[in-house]
Parts: structure tokens; sequence; C-alpha cells
């Protein structure tokens, strides 16, 4: 049992230290009536969510910060917590604070065994939670039936490249699309985050790679194998790499399967079936299917891509092309499938289309780049879209490049053809 001095030790160092952080504004809203399970990939921004929501809330003088009850479980001194010390919490700041109920934040609480069962105890008496969590099996139907619909989840992502330029202090006046100035500012901050992506810890490093790459250690260790119990680590390690390399193309697990094995490892479909959920549990991973499969078929050839830009960059050379086919996919899972990914396709049958999006009407082509190299990837990037629009009906065609700007009339359709960096500030 953990002893309540420690508790207490913890609460009341939190309450001086929050007026102390800084933090940068996200724009997250959050319902003040609801409760909260945040979720996303470790360093994502979950804890300072919570942090710039209480912060707010001080401020605006909604509470004080003596109803703030914080505990974040990856703390040391909570190493032995166990479902028996859940109450002991409330205790100890009812011994803090006789008359005060407070509004309860529990970081990376999904390392205790049995906190859903907390969690809706603490809903069931009215108080006022938020919950963060870096694995999807927060999300898992089980634990869904115990809390009953008593939270909301709200996925948090790395900083999207509006997010960024605020953090650089870059303003994106009305008119910033005719401000040669301001577009070279917004040009050169993307070409930074292109390559490193959006965790606003790593934006200011010397070296971002360096901290990336031991943020992906970090991850694969600890939120995928030792979580999981993984006795082959080296296995792990290296199917994320061959995911990497292949971010563009369909994967299925036969295929890696065979290049696993080729390289001596010893594997089964069934061990890349469960490590690849594992990886997407932990928010390191999404997969997209073939809209062209059958419902059965699609599960079996997924093209997956990383949740963040910088993840990725450090496992690949000369990845210009997989960075920003793996941006454009980030961008349409967030806009597009918040809640699932079944609104969010590729296309593959005689034909490839990167993207679909069928409640948009939307195909769209990711080419790094369109003109120049050669007429043979302008008239293919072109051409599938003009087939599986007369196919699909779709009503808007997109081919996003790095830095092409154009709008192209290709057999009677209108084709927009947009930079990455505009694209993702239209909307």
């Amino acid at each position: 049992m953990i002893e309540k001095q420690i508790i207490k030790q913890i609460i009341i160092e939190f309450q001086e230290n929050i007026p102390q952080l800084s933090y940068v504004h996200r724009n997250t809203v959050f319902d003040e009536t609801s409760n909260y399970v945040l979720v996303g990939l470790r360093r994502a921004g979950k804890s300072y969510t919570i942090f710039q929501h209480i912060a707010e809330r001080v401020k605006n003088k909604d509470c004080e910060i003596a109803d703030v009850l914080y505990i974040n479980f990856e703390d040391d001194r909570l190493g032995d917590f166990t479902m028996s010390d859940f109450q002991t919490i409330l205790t100890c700041y009812a011994e803090l604070y006789p008359e005060r109920k407070p509004q309860i934040y529990l970081d990376e609480i999904q390392i205790i065994d049995g906190w859903e069962k907390f969690a809706r105890r603490l809903a069931d008496q009215k108080y006022h939670v938020f919950i963060t969590g870096s694995n999807a099996k927060m999300l898992s139907k089980e634990i869904a039936t115990t809390l009953g619909g008593r939270y909301i989840t709200r996925q948090i992502h790395p900083f999207s490249f509006r997010e960024y330029l605020a953090y650089k202090q870059i303003e994106i006046t009305d008119n910033w699309q005719f401000s040669g100035q301001q577009l070279a500012r917004i040009k050169s901050a993307f070409d930074n985050y292109f390559m490193y992506g959006g965790f606003a810890e790593s934006f200011n490093k010397d070296n971002p790679r360096e901290w990336l790459s031991m943020l992906l250690k970090k991850i694969l260790l600890g939120d995928i194998i030792v979580r999981n119990n993984i006795r082959d680590s080296n296995n792990v390690m290296l199917l994320q790499r061959k995911l990497a390399q292949s971010v563009m193309q369909p994967s299925s697990i036969n295929h890696l399967c065979n290049v696993l094995k080729s390289t001596g490892a010893k594997i089964t479909r069934s061990t890349i079936s469960d490590y690849i959920g594992n990886m997407k549990d932990a928010f390191l991973l999404f997969s997209i299917e073939n809209f062209a499969s059958s419902i059965v078929e699609r599960a079996m050839s997924q093209k997956n891509y990383f949740s963040d830009n910088g993840l990725l960059s450090i496992s690949l050379f000369d990845a210009n092309t997989k960075l920003l086919e793996n941006q454009v996919a980030i961008t349409l899972m967030k806009r597009y499938a918040t809640d699932d990914y079944n609104n969010l396709y590729y296309y593959k049958k005689n034909v490839e289309v990167d993207f679909y999006i069928p409640s948009e009407s939307m195909a769209i082509q990711a080419c790094y780049r369109l003109q120049g190299d050669s007429e043979n990837t302008l008239k293919r990037e072109l051409s599938a879209l003009s087939l599986f629009a007369d196919y699909a009906k779709c009503k808007k065609l997109l081919v996003i490049t790095y830095d092409e700007e154009d709008t192209i009339t290709y057999k009677g359709k209108k084709i927009e053809v947009v930079p990455i960096w505009k694209w993702l500030l239209l909307e």
C-alpha cells in the first residue's frame, strides 16, 4: 500500500508547480460538464493538454489551484501502486482539503490494472475527471462497457503544421498567400516540420533526430515490447524498420513474414499480425484499406503509416517521397477518420489512387514532384485520377506535391495541384 505522505506530497507538488509551467496553446476545446479520456502517442502532448486546461481554468477563475487533484502514474514514487490504492488518493485529498470536492486529473492511468472501475466510480459520484493514456486498449469494448458512456474519448496528436507555426511565432494573416515575406517564412518552417514532425519537445533541440530516435526506442521498448511481454525484441525492431521502408506500399502479412524470414528471423504470420496490432495500440501506426477489395480481403493487405513524420524519417534515407505521402495520410486521418478509418481508403485495381475519402467524394494522389522528372509521372498520376473519378463519381480531384501548384484539365476533369505546406493550412 502506498503511504499517504507520498500521495499528499505529489498532490501539493503539482499545485505548486502548475503556475510556473509554460505550455504551447493548442486548440483543444472541452465541454466543462463532461469527463474525458485523452489517448494518443507518447509525448504527443496529452499531459500538456491537461496542464493547459488547468491553467486556463485557474486564470479564468473557474476554479482555484487547491481544487486540482493531479496524479501522474509514471511517477517513480508510485511504483508499487495497485488498484486498492485508488481510494487512498481521495482520502489524502480530503485530509488536505476537507471542504472541497476536487477536479481530478489522472495521467497515464493505463499502467494500473483495473483503472476503469475506479474511473466509473468517480463519474458516478459526479467528480469532474480527465484521464490520459498511451494505449488504444483503453478504448476496448470491455473498458468502454465498464465506463458505460460516462466519458468522451479524445485522441491527442502531435502538433499540426498550423500549431507548429504558432509555436515558432509565425503569424498566419488573412492574406498570407499573397505575402512574399510570409510565404518565405512559412516554407522555410515547413522544411523542418516535414522532416522532424510535430513533437513540441523536439522543436528547439540542436539535434532533433537524436531526440526522436530515443523516443522511438522508448515507444518500441516500453509501450510495445515490455507492455505486451514480448520476448524477441529484435523482431519488433526489424518489423518497424521494414514497415517504414514500405510505408507507401500495401503490406500483406504474408509478404512481411517472408521479408523477415529472409533476414534469418524466426517468426510466424500470427506473430507479425500481433506485433502490428501492438504498434497500433501504442498509436505508432495506423492503417488504411483497399477500397477495391472485399470486406474480408481489406484486412489482409493494408497500407501502414506512421503517426508522425519524425518517427518515420529517422528510419529512412532519401525519405522525401515517403514523408510526403505519410504526412498526407496523417492529415487525412485527422480530418476525416477521427472515430475510425472506414472513411479513408486507398484504391488499387487496374489503377492506383493513394487516397479516397467517400464522404467527401474526393480522390488524392501524393506526388513529391509531378512535373520536371518525367512526362510519364504526370501522365500516370493524372490518368489514374481520371479513371478512378469515372468509377467512383468523384467531385474533387487533388494532386498534393511538395512545392508545385497548378490547375490542370485532364480528359475534361479539373485536377487541382497544390503544395503540401499550403494544403495543410487551407482547412
